[in-house]
């Protein structure tokens, strides 16, 4: 008796990458990004950085570093993962995107 064996056509799955900075669309959405930053990892200080990075992508570096005063390049380099900003840049830049840092007790 013959056996037949099937053959299944391999396709290919395109996949992109995600980008939150697309879904970033609101300053509302954008704070909630955030607060959830802090509350989730407070003590991360590069994921709160890129955390900004992300929000200042969507929208606008080039509008966020003349805000904040800074370069565009100056910017992207704080706010990427090697970045260590120094907290004067930090609120400089929360300024520009519109956020505001608060303290409640712990």
């Amino acid at each position: 008796m013959a056996t037949s064996v099937s053959r299944k056509k391999s396709t290919k799955v395109k996949t992109t990458p995600y980008d939150i900075a697309e879904h970033l669309r609101t300053p509302e959405e954008m704070a909630a990004y955030l607060d959830a930053w802090l509350e989730e990892a407070p003590d991360d200080a590069a994921g709160i950085a890129r955390a900004l990075g992300d929000i200042a992508r969507a929208k606008g570096m080039s509008l966020v570093a003349r805000e904040a005063g800074l370069s565009r390049e100056s910017l992207y380099r704080a706010l990427s993962a090697e970045g260590n900003p120094s907290f004067a840049t930090v609120l400089r830049v929360a300024r520009a995107l519109g956020v505001r840092f608060h303290a409640q007790p712990a």
